[in-house]
């Protein structure tokens, strides 16, 4: 049996929450069946923590229906400690099936060395769908849990996770808008992009580069931490790859960890993007490992494919090597897992 809850700010009815929080609070500890929270246009200030199982949330408008926070990396604690990356989340979900449809979902904090990472969604789990949702940030706006096995620095991982098992899930982001500029996709979920637009933003006032010399590097799509004998990574399908940085200044990614995997099959992709693709972060080492690909890239930024100007670490796949990549394939994990029947509910 299945229950739903209405948010609204000016909660027009008896039976409903004016805060998200709220709503969350009302259901019961342990429970297991199927829950919807409607929420309805507006903007909600709160930090979200969700850990119920099998919750679907919906929201009126995507661009009306906002969910947002502004907690940042180098915020100061009362300790006197940063805050870290992994406490910044606007939205931290720590719980399997979890659906998301026509949200907007923020990290408002700002960009620059001052505020440093700001995450708006911490996605922890398995089975998860983000449908027609918005992912505004700057640098860590989405981070695909798990955690990498270490880190790389005392107190990098300092956050909700950090002694808890590192489990894989898998994620499905289907016709979303995800905004940012550094790393701003990062972590070691399976995670597929199906028709989503990713949009690499200007955080400075860098002018371009003057002829003959090389465009300064403006930021990351992605940075993967995949595990190792993990088979899949970040899947980009029929996604648009757009900016208004300038020509030349934007790599598709670079490796978080040394096993990293992320493939863009039949994308468009922007003269933002680098001629090279692909940064290896200066780990030469992971060569060997990584896995960068592309197959049949379209638009501006995919002209330097035809010249062979793509980094020698990265690959172009066959038709054949291609086929390992669907939707179904990716996302089928041992359950048979198929996203699209939860969306047709």
């Amino acid at each position: 049996m299945s229950r739903t809850i209405y948010v609204s700010k000016d909660k027009t009815s008896e039976h409903e929450f004016s805060t998200i929080t709220d709503a969350l609070s009302s259901i019961p500890e342990g429970t297991i069946e199927p829950v919807t929270i409607f929420i309805k246009k507006g903007t909600y200030k709160e930090k979200l923590i969700i850990k119920q199982p099998n919750l679907t949330l919906i929201g009126e408008s995507k661009e009306e229906t906002i969910l947002t926070f502004d907690d940042y990396a180098n915020m100061i604690m009362e300790d006197g400690s940063k805050r870290g990356t992994f406490r910044t989340p606007s939205v931290f979900i720590d719980a399997n099936d979890f659906t998301a449809k026509n949200l907007t979902f923020q990290n408002n904090s700002g960009y620059g060395h001052q505020v440093g990472q700001a995450l708006a969604l911490y996605v922890d789990g398995d089975r998860m769908v983000f449908d027609n949702c918005i992912l505004l940030g700057s640098q860590d706006t989405l981070f695909t849990a798990p955690l990498p096995p270490s880190a790389n620095q005392l107190g990098g991982f300092t956050g909700p996770k950090e002694f808890e098992p590192r489990v894989n899930g898998r994620h499905y982001y289907r016709n979303c808008y995800i905004r940012g500029d550094v790393d701003f996709i990062f972590g070691s979920a399976t995670s597929f992009f199906d028709h989503c637009e990713i949009f690499s933003q200007k955080t400075d006032d860098l002018p371009p580069a003057k002829q003959g010399e090389e465009q300064k590097n403006y930021g990351y799509i992605t940075a993967a931490s995949t595990a190792e004998g993990q088979e899949y990574g970040y899947v980009f399908s029929h996604c648009r790859l757009t900016s208004d940085c300038p020509k030349h200044s934007i790599y598709l990614g670079r490796p978080w960890r040394n096993f990293a995997k992320t493939v863009f099959l039949h994308c468009e992709i922007g003269e933002h993007i680098r001629e090279e693709g692909w940064h290896d972060w200066n780990k030469p080492e992971a060569h060997k490992t990584m896995l960068y690909a592309e197959y049949q890239s379209t638009g501006e930024g995919s002209k330097a494919i035809t010249e062979g100007k793509r980094a020698s670490f990265s690959k172009q796949l066959s038709d054949y090597e291609a086929l390992k990549y669907t939707k179904e394939k990716v996302l089928a994990g041992d359950d048979n897992w198929v996203p699209s029947l939860v969306l047709a509910d």
